[in-house]
Parts: C-alpha cells; structure tokens; sequence
C-alpha cells in the first residue's frame, strides 16, 4: 500500500478527522492509535472504534471526499499512510484481493453509522410528519445517515423547537453537523449543509456525463469508468430512481431470493465511485446546450443553480415520473398523506390503518405486497379489467394469496378530502363503468400510476421525441442507442421501445458505453480536455 499513500505524523491530541470538514483521505496506520468518536442526537460524544497499527481509517465518503461523518483524534504519537481518493480509486484497481476487502470495509462502516444515525443532520419534529418523511426519505434514499427526534417524547427536542421554531411552519428543523439550523429546509438546502454538492465539477470538461441516476444511468457509470472514461453523474434527487423504491425485486437476475431497490442500487453506486465516477445529486439539469458541441466543442448541461458542467458525450437516463391522477385536493395532500413512494417510513406511519393504492404495474405490487405486512387493509386500485397485462405472474399470484389485499379493478380515485394542515382525512374512489363511488376514512393513498418521460430538459437542443415525449434513438446514425444529436444517447425508461424493466435499463446502460467510445472516435468529436 505504500505505493499509493503519503507519509504523514499526528502528534498526541491532534485532530484527525471532524465532523461536518472535508477529510484528507483513508489513513493506514504505521504506528500508534486513532481513536474515532461519533456524536449522538443531543452532542455527547461516543467511542466508535480504535485504529490501531496495521489498521486503516475511513468509510464510503473516503472515495469522493466527502465530509467526515466522526471526529478523530491521534492517541499519542501516530505515524500513518495517507492515502488520497484518487489513489485510493488506483489502490482498489490494482490490487484486487486488497480492493475488495477494503471494499466490503467501507461500506459496511457506512452501514454502521446509518443504523446509528451518526455524522449526519438530526431532524427534530413529528414522527408523523409529512415533512419529516420527506426529508428521511431523502437522507435514507441517499445512504445519508441521521437521527430523528420527537418534541413529543424528548424534553431537549421540545426545548430545541420553543428556541428555535416558534412558528408550526418552521418545522421540522435540521440541525447541520457543523451546528447551523435550517428550519423545514428544502432537500437542496439541506444537502448543501452536509457537503453532498461541495463539488460541482463545472470546472473540467468529462468524457461523459449522464443525466439520471437509475439503474441504467448507474449502469452507463460503472461501465464507462471501469473503462477509463472521465464520468459524471447528475439526479435531480437521489440514486435508484423509480427501482430505487422497489421494496423487493424478486425476478432480477442473480437474486433468488430477492434484492430491494435500494440494495440494489446502493451498490451500483458504491461500485460507480470505486471506478472513479463523479456523482453530483441533488442537482437538476434544466437545459442541454448542444450549441458548441455543433462546432466540435463540448456540450453543456445547465443546472437549477445556475452552474453547467461540460462533456464530450451525453447521456440521457432521466428516466419517468409517476402520473398525477386527475382528482380533487390531489397537489394539497402531496406529502400530507399523499405519497408517490413505499419506504418503511410510510409503512409505520400507516401501521395498522387502511391504505389505498393506485396501480397496476411491477412497481405498484411490490409496494401493496410490502404495505400488506404493515397496513391493516391494502385497497388496490387499477383501471384496467385485471392485472396481467401490467404486472408479473408472480406478484399476481402473491397479491391474490394475501388475504388483506382487495383489488378493485376498472375503478379511479375521485376525490381526496383533508385540510392541508392536518392532511388527509378521506378517499373517494368511483367505478368507471357504473359510475358507483365510495368514501372511505383513509389518511394513506400511495400512486405508482403509468408514467411520463421526464424530457422537457431536451427541447433547446432538437433531440426528437415520440408523440409520448419519449427519446428516439437509432437514427441512422448506425448506432442503436443514440439520439437525433450525435453524440447524445439515451436510456432505460426515458427512451422510446425501451421494455421498462429494471434488467433491461441495465442492459441498455452496458451497451451504451461501446457506442460512446464509437462517438469519440470519431473524426470532428469533441476533443479531451482537463
């Protein structure tokens, strides 16, 4: 390992590594001890481990960086290799028997420190709350640890909010690990007070950059920089995409048992960073510049905050969002009561109660099968006269073994009713044939309903759309995934005639990457730059 570190002494006492501050990379310890403590909801210090000699520092934000999620300190004199993230990334390459089990280490420190909460913000405010969930969700989907506390059980929480919350719609609050406090904070303001957009990479210009971080768009990453190609990755929220709220994926190749979207898409990225891909998320492409790219310079991906990043090729793996029923009250109760998602978040806050679900597809029953083990009843909604033209036989089956599951078919919601403060109250749903509605005191409804591509980024830079606003791709160029703008490709669900499967979004991820590198090579292609 010397090879690719740095020497480097701590005296006794000196700070290694703090909570909230960049780290200088994976240490391996030479000599002496490097004691890592974490801090708990309320600011006390716990032991976490000791490093010893022959023992090495760090956990998954060591590979891009990141912010220090423990403090650390040198136990008398240490001697140590000091290992950056871009020799790390050589490290685990070159030496793969080393590579994997510091691999496996990482992550399974990371791991630790989620089921802790440690590192990361603490939220304060209801368990309940719409905008508790949205902010849990956000960390929990982006592998972020942190810890909730509720006023309504903890005498400090109820102080904390009388100090710094005096109005209901400042909650919740989320305290930073550096100690500032943003009051119902938006997903991007808290993501910059933890470090997660500290780069921007609008200072090089990457071989390739992709839009979307789904399972083809992290299959694009870990291809393309296992090769050699300079890769950055953008999503507007988190990795997985849509798979990535998929409670268990039993039909992908590889799991029989099964795997959760998430899982599945924690270690695509994890396997992304090890190749050296950049990642950017939260951040929303808004415009593709394909002006300069015309005249053989680079493109450019304008972001919500203003910054662009700039590549020689592009990838379009954005993906789709669910639809928007047309029904009353709908946009109020989004967050309310109203969720587009089944994490274990949702599921205990609905123990126990009724729920409704709108959907007919794959996504739609693996969250009724996962809702049906927390929920006291499970209605299922789906316009269509049954599920076999949407769904898979296998979730088919379970969902008609499972006694708390009743499927209404040929039937839509109506009506939501609840005041916005409190959120939902009532579901009217309405048979589409005999017209026959009915009301139920329902606080739960969750939509996994068709989908609609996610391309209003593209119109400024002529890529052709099907009359869906789905990508077209294969034309004439020769090269079947890229789009009416060479040098432009796109993937998975975003693309017309793709199969909307997580296992062909992978594929088509994979296959990408040939056709890049076709691009590049040719003649007139945008040239390499720093």
């Amino acid at each position: 390992m010397r090879r690719f570190g740095t020497p480097c002494r701590y005296s006794a006492g000196e700070r290694v590594y703090e909570t909230g501050k960049p780290t200088p990379g994976l240490l391996v310890v030479l000599s002496g001890t490097i004691r890592v403590t974490g801090r708990d909801g309320h600011g006390h210090d716990f032991p976490v481990v000791d490093h010893v000699a022959g023992a090495f520092s760090g956990e998954l934000g060591q590979l891009s960086g990141r912010r220090s999620l423990v403090d650390a300190v040198a136990v008398g004199g240490v001697e140590a290799l000091l290992i950056n993230p871009e020799q790390l990334h050589a490290l685990l390459i070159a030496e793969a028997a080393l590579g994997e089990k510091i691999m496996r280490a990482l992550i399974l420190r990371r791991v630790a420190l989620i089921e802790t909460g440690t590192g990361g913000p603490v939220l304060v405010g209801a368990a309940s709350s719409g905008d508790v969930a949205r902010l849990r969700n956000f960390l929990s989907r982006n592998g972020i640890p942190h810890m909730l506390l509720d006023p309504a059980g903890d005498p400090d929480a109820r102080a904390f909010v009388e100090r710094y919350a005096p109005r209901a719609e400042d909650l919740p609050l989320a305290v930073c690990p550096d100690g500032s406090v943003l009051r119902n904070p938006s997903e991007n303001a808290l993501a910059k007070c933890i470090g997660m957009l500290d780069a921007s990479g609008a200072d090089r210009v990457y071989d390739v950059a992709v839009a979307g971080a789904g399972p083809a768009g992290l299959a694009t990453a870990v291809y393309a920089a296992s090769e050699g190609l300079s890769v950055l990755v953008i999503d507007a929220r988190s990795y997985g995409g849509q798979a990535g709220a998929s409670a268990r994926i039993e039909n992908y190749l590889g799991f029989p048992t099964g795997i959760s979207g998430q899982a599945l898409a924690g270690r695509a990225y994890s396997q992304a960073q090890k190749f050296g891909a950049s990642m950017l998320i939260p951040a929303e492409v808004v415009r593709l510049d394909c002006e300069r790219a015309a005249d053989g310079g680079p493109f450019a991906l304008r972001l919500a905050d203003g910054l662009a990043v700039r590549s020689r090729a592009v990838v379009i793996a954005t993906g789709a969002r669910y639809r928007r029923p047309d029904c009353a009250n709908l946009k109020a109760m989004e967050g309310r009561g109203v969720w587009y998602w089944a994490s274990p978040i949702e599921a205990k806050m609905c123990a126990g109660q009724e729920v409704v679900l709108v959907g007919g597809g794959n996504s739609a029953g693996q969250a009724a099968v996962f809702l049906a083990a927390h929920a006291a009843k499970v209605w299922m909604l789906v316009r269509a006269a049954d599920l076999a033209a949407s769904m898979s036989k296998y979730l088919i089956d379970r969902i008609a073994g499972i006694a708390n599951i009743e499927l209404r078919t040929r039937t839509e919601i109506s009506c939501l009713s609840g005041p916005r403060e409190s959120g939902l109250e009532s579901v009217t749903w309405r048979h589409r044939d005999t017209k026959q509605e009915e009301t139920r005191p329902i606080r739960h409804v969750f939509l996994f309903l068709g989908a609609d591509p996610i391309t209003e980024w593209l119109k400024d830079c002529d890529v052709a759309v099907d009359d869906k606003g789905f990508v077209k791709t294969g034309n004439g160029s020769g090269q079947p995934l890229e789009t009416s703008v060479p040098g432009v490709f796109a993937i998975g669900d975003v693309r017309a005639g793709s199969v909307k499967r997580v296992g062909g979004a992978i594929g088509e991820g994979a296959a990408a990457v040939a056709q890049i590198h076709a691009f590049l090579a040719r003649p007139g292609a945008t040239a390499a730059q720093a």
